[in-house]
């Protein structure tokens, strides 16, 4: 059994800078002399005894240890295996073998598997055994440290590839078309969430786009996203639209989603540049904004649910939309707006975004999406954390008709800016809108 190698087990009061020490050793004469020099080390400790490796395994599972001076030859264990199961039941401690001279040979192999250092029973002193500890001890605390910034790095590579599978590049043909995307995740160094874009125009000239939200953050929702999104895509290409199309993209998260209870909101859009109109589909998701020269405002459209929520039932309805008096459309996820409208308990909302753009800087289509990023985020001061996800699709109706076209096509006119009322700058100074 495990027992103390006094009274109560602890040779001193245990404080947060004692070397916690498992020492597992079934002969009591090495374990008297173990305490002994531990003494002489001046080491603050608190040292733990066990002579099976049952007991053993118990101590370990049953707090904090920094450090195992391990004998690999027990009643009940030894050798290789032996070390295996004490890294096992603590990965953070260090392990010291604890070798007689006819088993000299045993250290090295224990340090290729793992152990921090060995010591040859016999040839130690108390200067010698400080030393090893302190070494092993600080060493595992590196080699954890190095694997926690390993793990950091590939999860950051990891993250890397799902938003190049999020953030495609636009498949646009027609050079009346342009297309402008904004991924953010909700902080830095935060897991990826759900939030998915994508557009493709297809041989007949009809431009298609989605924008979407699985529900939650993290590597399960954002690899549900890119799932979604190429399967969208290949949809799409392969001549599905409509209520259909979506009722494909919902069984497919039917199938990959990880619980019963994930569901993803979105919209998609096929845009008609020579019939000047587009048809909407609301899948959960807000309506988009369509931008004119003198003012953005939400689209009027038919509101359907969110993928995953009702499978089977096809519940979604065409909503057709008039592009002739516009120039853009702004696509985007609820991280925008669901965020402060300054240090108030008031959210900024689809009105608010409207604000903004109204009175925004007369700004090309990449600026103006990172103008509406700033605001957004200066307004909420990191309180709400969420994804934001942006696509604006602009047109020149002069391109698609064979003109020269109106030069660059802006985010929206600048003389419903002008008149909009009170500034952006003044919201943010003052805490809102008025």
């Amino acid at each position: 059994m495990s027992v103390p190698l006094d009274d109560d087990r602890l040779l001193h009061d245990a404080s947060d800078d004692d070397y916690r020490i498992l020492l597992v050793e079934d002969d009591g004469g090495d374990a008297l002399l173990v305490r002994e020099m531990l003494a002489d080390t001046g080491l603050r400790h608190t040292l733990l005894w066990a002579t099976t490796l049952a007991d053993a395994l118990k101590l370990l599972r049953g707090g904090r240890t920094d450090c195992v001076l391990l004998d690999l030859n027990l009643p009940d264990a030894s050798g290789l295996p032996f070390m295996r199961a004490v890294q096992a039941a603590d990965p953070d401690a260090a392990i010291i073998v604890l070798t007689g001279m006819a088993e000299f040979g045993s250290g090295v192999p224990a340090m290729a598997n793992g152990a921090q250092d060995y010591l040859v029973k016999g040839q130690v002193d108390a200067d010698m055994l400080q030393r090893a500890l302190r070494y092993a001890v600080n060493r595992k605390h590196a080699e954890r440290a190095n694997a926690e910034l390993i793990e950091k790095r590939v999860r950051a590579e990891e993250n890397v590839r799902l938003e190049r599978g999020l953030l495609p590049a636009p498949l646009l043909t027609s050079s009346a078309v342009t297309a402008t995307t904004r991924y953010l995740p909700s902080r830095e160094q935060a897991l990826l969430g759900g939030d998915f874009l994508d557009i493709v125009e297809t041989a007949d000239g009809i431009v298609h786009a989605i924008i979407g939200d699985v529900c939650g953050h993290g590597p399960d929702e954002a690899a549900l996203g890119v799932c979604l999104r190429i399967a969208w895509r290949t949809l799409v290409l392969a001549g599905h639209r409509d209520v259909e199309l979506l009722d494909l993209l919902e069984q497919v998260l039917v199938a990959e989603r990880s619980r019963p209870e994930v569901f993803a909101t979105c919209a998609t859009i096929s845009i008609d540049l020579a019939a000047a109109s587009a048809t909407l589909f609301l899948a959960g998701h807000h309506e988009p904004l369509l931008m004119t020269a003198e003012k953005a405002e939400p689209v009027s459209a038919r509101h359907g649910a969110a993928l995953g929520l009702a499978p089977g039932q096809r519940i979604w309805h065409p909503s057709v939309i008039d592009l002739a008096d516009a120039n853009a459309l702004l696509l985007y996820t609820d991280g925008l707006i669901e965020g402060h409208d300054g240090p108030g308990r008031r959210r900024l909302g689809e009105a608010g975004l409207v604000d903004i753009i109204a009175t925004a800087p007369a700004l090309a289509a990449s600026p103006f999406l990172d103008h509406l990023i700033t605001v957004v985020r200066t307004l909420d001061a990191g309180r709400h954390a969420d994804d934001i996800a942006m696509l604006h699709i602009a047109w020149d109706h002069a391109v698609q008709r064979g003109g020269a076209g109106n030069g660059p096509v802006r985010a929206a006119g600048a003389s419903h800016r002008r008149t909009a009322g009170a500034s952006i700058e003044h919201r943010v100074r003052s805490g809102g809108r008025p």
